[in-house]
């Protein structure tokens, strides 16, 4: 995603497979995603939710730098059914199937 608009496509690609989930790294995410006070990933995580889309992000560590108030969502979400995040890909696909 180079917006938060093309978080659009993300929907529209599920909704043409037929799935309720999606599984994107950092590099899928906008630039600012990983820093809360941008309001990139509220915005994103809220239109994902009001089409009931999981989301599963695999960020190994050091792959994005997280702002502190980030690290508290990701806390926050952890056993939650909507957004987690997953060091290995192996952990977020198990997630998305086990809902």
């Amino acid at each position: 995603m180079s917006s938060v608009r093309d978080v659009d496509r993300v929907i529209e690609a599920c909704f043409s497979d037929g799935v309720l989930c999606a599984l994107l790294y950092p590099a899928n995410l906008t630039a600012a995603f990983f820093d809360l006070s941008s309001g990139e990933a509220g915005e994103i995580l809220q239109k994902l939710r009001n089409y009931r889309i999981r989301l599963a992000v695999v960020c190994p560590p050091g792959a994005a730098d997280f702002s502190s108030r980030f690290g508290e969502v990701v806390a926050e979400e952890r056993g939650g059914q909507h957004f987690c995040v997953f060091e290995t890909r192996n952990a977020a696909v198990e997630w998305l199937r086990g809902a």
